[in-house]
């Protein structure tokens, strides 16, 4: 076989085009769902939080940005990393191009941060067991790092008298709080409550009276025992803020109680209990479904993070934990009454944009852990970060109720949340630095509609929402031209066709259709769709290359009716190595002259290297399932060789039938982020090729053509590019839309690209 003499045609002028095309159309136009003359945040970079040290997991295995804080200027972040026990610095002077200053090191496991002029303040966690606590609040002269990081050391380290968590400062600069948490041991069972209370010794507040220099600040312990109802001598404070007339408001995590102390006298001037909340509609069962129909009654909030609404309101981000998930936010006043509380639209809300985390659903869902405020254009707003689905929901404060605003996304597990309003900029940074690097998320409000989603889904008539995520491939609706169909892959059980409406944005799933044979639901690795000429579908199924799992070919009615399914040749399937069936395409009409086509994602055994195989099955042709009426017949594609540096693989996601013989194919390596170098659209045309049955052997081997490298068009989101380019079509106008696999949120920062990327052979 003369591989070589199969040449890759690249047209330069034609891939400046796309790319241009590509680019420009992911400004997005007004729509019903975006108000123009609204201002939203605008995503203005994403810095690796390993770029200010080591990204070669060998120097440094896990570096994170746990919590995070400003400079007074807001234009140097201080981030905590207690995996390297470091805190980091970074200039966001031009929040479009962070630059990492240096780390520098802290006497133990840093916690958290705060700023109070001139000064960084740490909570430093040193303690030597649960029962053994201690730590330190250490502090850094700011100016003083900045200009030297290599030599930067704490001007003072202030004895806590057991382990911080939480650091607040006072917005007149007068006081510190740090909540002194001394942990519990979660594997240790109390009252048949595993990780339950009391577990000695018990946490408390301690104030910081920051008058003149470090050397003079003054502690005064606040005991926070007897309060709650739960575990009240051994309360567990988790967060705490400060509002401008000197309150602080902390949580008692485990002990669902929330304490207000005046910083002045250290006096408690409230405590309550932060109640429960009884969920309907939701799902509390991980089981490869998103099925929001059980209920939970009373459960308890138990906050996590909290900030001041005003002087009067404090809204909580209620993670749950010892007794459960309670997966909203309230509003509360000052007496503990409860004004607002999200009940279980926090949870709808991640569904509708495909980052609802299905693996945690028996346990905390979505899990909101942080929250915090900021007042920007004469407008209240709260962020409400879920550490599980990877998003930082934004609402706007009217009375007492938050109306949602827009969704952010973020890295894997976005603990800080910073708002600075003097810079009309949002900050989120994540605690996860595996598969996905953890990472500093920052925003900027602009006045441009909102640009995440691109795809989100309607709400049905019971109020809740199409449920979705983890779309594997994409297909035109040849009797509709605003349409388009897509499918999602093995993560989600109940194999199911989306409808989606792609005449405004973003793109809208607007019905699904659940596949059914003989009757009962299906549970299929979904990794193609095309639709027939008679408004059926052709899908394929990736399978592993076993008894259980084979690759199918399955025929479908409209209606989701699974007809048949087909099988590739014993021989051939005896070939497989590793991935299968990843793409289908359909020419020709319904029972005359149909072709149906089938991309292989890599190569099978005996298969050259650098080659996969594009089936050609003719039904026609198979009119007996068990026997090979040579049916199958088979095509080489040339695969582009690895240019990551961190190696892999590289194989097809998609094809799609462009006419007269040619396929637009999607080629991909399987890297992500900045390890990510090839996602490109190739034109291969079969006209006058002749396939080959596996018998016969020697498949011929098609050219190629770039139509598009897709990579700067999803770095342009400015976010974290994800290793599965998936779904691709060609509407009847020639505009290509591309879209993206989240992984169901599973080791993925769950965020969907749905690209337009123009009309690239018009």
């Amino acid at each position: 076989m003369k591989l070589l003499k199969q040449a890759v045609r690249l047209t330069q002028s034609s891939l400046s085009l796309a790319i241009f095309t590509a680019l420009s159309n992911l400004a997005v136009a007004g729509s019903q769902d975006n108000d123009n003359s609204s201002a939203y945040f605008q995503r203005t970079a994403t810095y690796l939080v390993c770029e200010n040290t080591s990204c070669d997991r060998n120097v440094i295995e896990e570096t994170v940005a746990e919590i995070i804080a400003t400079s007074k200027d807001g234009n140097i972040l201080i981030y905590t990393d207690n995996p390297t026990g470091k805190i980091g610095f970074v200039d966001i002077g031009d929040p479009e191009h962070p630059l990492g200053l240096g780390t520098v090191n802290t006497p133990g496991k840093p916690t958290s941060v705060a700023v109070s002029g001139n000064y960084v303040l740490v909570g430093v966690n040193t303690s030597a067991s649960f029962t053994n606590p201690s730590g330190m609040l250490a502090v850094y002269n700011l100016p003083a790092c900045l200009s030297d990081v290599t030599s930067c050391t704490p001007v003072r380290e202030i004895d806590m008298g057991g382990q911080p968590d939480s650091v607040a400062t006072s917005p007149n600069g007068r006081y510190a709080a740090v909540v002194i948490e001394n942990e519990r041991d979660e594997d240790v069972a109390v009252d048949n409550v595993e990780g339950g209370l009391p577990q000695l010794p018990a946490g408390y507040l301690n104030i910081i009276d920051l008058i003149g220099a470090p050397e003079k600040w003054k502690v005064r312990p606040v005991q926070l025992t007897g309060l709650a109802e739960y575990g009240g001598n051994d309360p567990e404070p988790e967060f705490v803020s400060i509002n401008e007339n000197n309150i602080a408001a902390v949580t008692l995590q485990e002990n669902n109680h929330i304490v207000f102390v005046n910083l002045v006298n250290g006096e408690i001037v409230r405590d309550f209990n932060a109640g429960t909340v009884t969920l309907r509609g939701i799902d509390n069962s991980d089981n490869k479904l998103i099925d929001f129909n059980s209920t939970l009654i009373d459960v308890a909030r138990e906050p996590d993070g909290i900030a001041w609404l005003n002087n009067n309101k404090v809204v909580t981000a209620n993670e749950g934990d010892l007794f459960g998930g309670s997966r909203g936010f309230s509003v509360l006043n000052r007496n503990g009454k409860l004004l607002y509380d999200s009940g279980s639209k926090f949870e709808y809300m991640a569904a509708t944009i495909g980052h609802y985390p299905e693996k945690r659903s028996d346990n905390k869902g979505t899990e909101p852990e942080g929250v915090t405020t900021g007042r920007y254009h004469n407008e209240t707003l709260v962020f409400v970060g879920s550490e599980r689905a990877n998003f930082v929901g934004v609402y706007k404060a009217k009375g007492n109720k938050l109306n949602y605003m827009q969704t952010l996304p973020t890295g894997v597990g976005p603990e800080g949340l910073l708002a600075i309003p003097s810079r009309n900029l949002f900050v989120a940074s994540t605690e996860v630095d595996s598969p996905v690097r953890a990472q500093i998320n920052i925003f900027r409000l602009e006045r441009k509609p909102a640009a995440y989603p691109q795809i989100k889904s309607s709400r049905q008539a019971n109020g809740k929402p199409i449920v979705w995520g983890a779309l594997s491939a994409l297909s035109t609706d040849k009797f509709d031209a605003d349409k388009l169909f897509a499918v999602h892959d093995g993560f989600y059980n109940e194999s199911r066709i989306y409808s989606i409406d792609i005449s405004d944005f973003p793109a809208k799933i607007t019905h699904e259709t659940l596949l059914l044979k003989n009757g009962a639901r299906v549970n299929y690795d979904l990794e193609g769709i095309s639709q027939r000429s008679d408004g059926g579908f052709w899908l394929v199924s990736e399978g592993a290359g076993v008894s259980t799992t084979r690759n199918l070919l399955i025929e479908a009615l409209s209606n989701g009716t699974v007809v048949r399914e087909i099988r590739l040749p014993a021989a051939v399937e005896a070939l497989q190595q590793s991935n299968g069936f990843e793409g289908v395409a359909v020419t020709g009409k319904v029972g005359t002259n149909e072709q149906v086509y089938v991309a292989f994602q890599r190569e099978w055994k005996n298969d050259p290297p650098g080659m996969v195989r594009i089936g050609q099955y003719t039904p026609a042709l198979d009119l007996d399932s068990a026997v090979d009426e040579d049916e199958w017949k088979f095509f080489y594609y040339p695969l582009d060789p690895v240019e990551s540096p961190a190696g892999g693989f590289v194989g097809l996601s998609e094809i799609t039938a462009l006419g007269n013989g040619e396929f637009a194919i999607i080629e991909r390596d399987n890297q992500a982020g900045p390890d990510a170098r090839i996602k490109r659209v190739y034109r291969t045309d079969i006209s006058n090729i002749t396939p080959k049955t596996q018998a016969e052997g020697n498949f011929p081997v098609l050219g190629k053509t770039l139509i598009i490298d897709v990579l700067p068009a999803m770095q342009a989101g400015k976010g974290w590019v994800h290793d599965k380019l998936e779904g691709l079509v060609r509407t009847a106008d020639g505009t290509f839309y591309a879209v993206t696999d989240n992984d169901g949120v599973d080791n993925s920062t769950g965020e969907t690209q749905f690209l337009n990327l123009g009309k690239l052979l018009n």
